[in-house]
């Protein structure tokens, strides 16, 4: 089984801002599969559904962005997913928007939804898609940055990198290892 969580904040205030990159993905998942998130449990809304042979679930957490892990980890022991078998996506202020990175392991890198995901899983040895959303030019605090909207035409480079992040996601259920998954769409 493989388990796919998109980092967020809850609530139509958030919907469309760059720290919602990671609800975007599962959303493009949602969407081109034709799947909704039918299950409410564990602090998030999350789906269970077979693609191309494979289990996959789904999760956006409803915790906040701040406390993440209290969703991921419990849906995890629930299922008996291992770490290996999970992929984190989540916005990324150090890339672009439109680039897309994805890693196998690392540290929080200042984001307080990875920083919760590492604390309560226990390790920091989990795959991970970064959606680049850029810095803010001049003096805007990063918080209002974050949560605020992408301009139109940040808009189109972001939504060509979750279409991205979304093919990888799928590669990956598909069978590719995580390795052979990065190695492709880190090219692109």
């Amino acid at each position: 089984m493989r388990v796919i969580v998109g980092l967020g904040n809850p609530g139509r205030k958030y919907k469309e801002t760059r720290h919602n990159a990671g609800f975007m993905v599962i959303d493009e998942l949602l969407n081109r599969n034709g799947w909704n998130l039918n299950k409410t449990k564990f602090d998030g809304q999350f789906t269970m559904e077979i693609f191309e042979g494979n289990k996959v679930i789904l999760l956006k957490p409803q915790t906040y962005m701040n406390l993440s892990g209290e969703s991921i980890r419990p849906l995890m022991d629930f299922y008996e997913a291992a770490a290996e078998d999970l992929i984190v996506i989540y916005d990324d202020l150090d890339l672009p928007a439109g680039k897309i990175r994805l890693r196998q392991k690392g540290g929080h890198g200042g984001h307080n939804g990875m920083r919760s995901t590492i604390d309560h899983l226990g390790t920091k040895d989990f795959n991970r898609i970064r959606v680049g959303i850029g810095r803010p030019d001049g003096p805007m605090p990063v918080i209002d940055y974050v949560l605020g909207k992408f301009t139109n035409e940040e808009q189109i480079r972001v939504d060509e990198s979750i279409e991205r992040a979304a093919e990888a996601c799928e590669d990956w259920v598909r069978g590719k290892t995580f390795a052979e998954t990065m190695n492709e769409y880190n090219q692109s």
